[in-house]
């Protein structure tokens, strides 16, 4: 194994899994599903509530701003009530706060409303993870893909929900997607046993001193400038594009086509040629150069932008989770809630800043400052890449069993 692949290189096949990991992955779509559903219907939203753009974008920012505060929860109540539990409450949550979003009467009930329901798929997602890898078959790297396809294909199918039921209203797609988790809810409990609880129960703390590890700061760090980047994408271009939910909907389904392709097909390919740590800086760089085309080029090129930037997305997603997941000796839980909880704050700033730099400057500066960020995400893992590397190398050897998952196992 290259030192640069902190991570198992599993042979089994994907699709070969138990019941209990397809009906966890099914699950992970719907809540994956839930970030992308409201980018066609944003202007909608905005006419029907009568708010402005950066009003509207509070509502990714209460998302994932309470997302970034759960990753300190989440291992805490997982090592306690358990896997199954926690990804129980985190489906209901979001079921409930989902139906309640369908029913605001202002925007700054559904804004509240998206916070719940945030909470809910922290506690979904940042467990769901944990879950595939360890029930899922072939080793670790076969469950990353499988989740990473999870994500790719609710990426791909949140904005044509979003699109087709938002047509008619905007509030159909949040009651779509409530009765679309409760279903989810009934599989995780018909097909998912309880798995065996940690021997060590996780503190608060555990995630924020898993950071105190260079290697896992480092690409916190890159993540954080990267996820500013992507979801100045997500969050900021519908209003840019300015298009019928429809035809919102089928650029970023494409998008989202682009992003489980490249993060399932293209990336294992290219990290197993070039090492994970190349193929991340060069998508990073690329997704730069993207966004300032896309700010500065006419419409049919920011739509064009606007797709094609789900293929490096898709890249550095999965990169960014195999590292994360691996470069570091804490288990799994502790450093995904870690990694999560620093990355997320920048998916919380991008859609409320994004507006805001629009107002004080003009339409392309947003874009200029995430490229910038997506520069400097690549700049933190090439400073950083003797560390990683060298990182990498000390964790190979290792195959022990954390949490109930074995890692690293050759």
């Amino acid at each position: 194994m290259p030192a640069e692949e902190p991570f198992d290189q599993g042979t089994g096949s994907i699709l070969r899994q138990p019941k209990a990991v397809w009906a966890t992955a099914g699950a992970s779509v719907v809540a994956f599903m839930g970030i992308g559903l409201v980018d066609p219907i944003l202007p909608s939203i905005a006419k029907g509530l009568e708010a402005t753009p950066s009003q509207v974008s509070l509502l990714f920012t209460s998302y994932f701003l309470i997302t970034a505060v759960a990753m300190l929860v989440t291992g805490f109540v997982s090592s306690r009530i358990g896997g199954r539990k926690t990804l129980l409450t985190g489906l209901a949550l979001v079921v409930v706060f989902a139906g309640l979003s369908g029913t605001s009467s202002s925007v700054a009930e559904l804004v509240g409303f998206r916070a719940g329901w945030g909470l809910g798929n922290a506690l979904f997602v940042s467990t769901a993870l944990a879950v595939i890898v360890g029930a899922a078959a072939g080793g670790s790297s076969a469950a990353i893909l499988l989740y990473e396809s999870a994500l790719g294909l609710g990426m791909a199918c949140g904005p044509l929900l979003g699109a087709l039921l938002g047509d008619a209203s905007w509030r159909y797609p949040f009651f779509g997607t409530a009765a679309l988790m409760a279903i989810g809810f009934i599989c995780i409990t018909a097909f998912l046993k309880e798995q065996p609880k940690p021997a060590r129960k996780t503190s608060l703390l555990d995630p924020v001193r898993a950071l105190g590890h260079g290697g896992l700061a480092s690409v916190a760090t890159s993540a954080f400038f990267y996820n500013y980047a992507f979801f100045t994408i997500l969050a900021f271009t519908p209003f840019v594009l300015n298009m019928t939910p429809y035809k919102s909907g089928a650029v970023f389904f494409a998008w989202g086509l682009l992003l489980a392709v490249f993060s399932v097909l293209v990336a294992p390919r290219l990290q197993k040629r070039f090492g994970s740590l190349k193929v991340l800086g060069a998508s990073l760089v690329l997704l730069a150069v993207d966004l300032l085309i896309l700010g500065y080029g006419n419409h049919t090129a920011a739509i064009v932008c606007t797709i094609v930037s789900g293929a490096f997305i898709g890249m550095n997603n999965t990169v960014y989770t195999e590292l994360a997941l691996g470069v570091s000796d804490a288990p799994r839980p502790v450093a995904s809630a870690g990694y999560n909880f620093v990355r997320w704050f920048a998916a919380a700033a991008a859609p409320y800043l994004a507006p805001k730099i629009e107002e004080w400057s003009n339409i392309h500066v947003p874009f200029v400052v995430a490229a910038l960020a997506a520069v400097v995400g690549a700049l933190v893992v090439r400073i950083r890449r003797t560390a990683l590397t060298q990182e990498a190398e000390e964790l190979e050897p290792k195959h022990a069993t954390e949490d109930g998952v074995t890692v690293f196992a050759n």
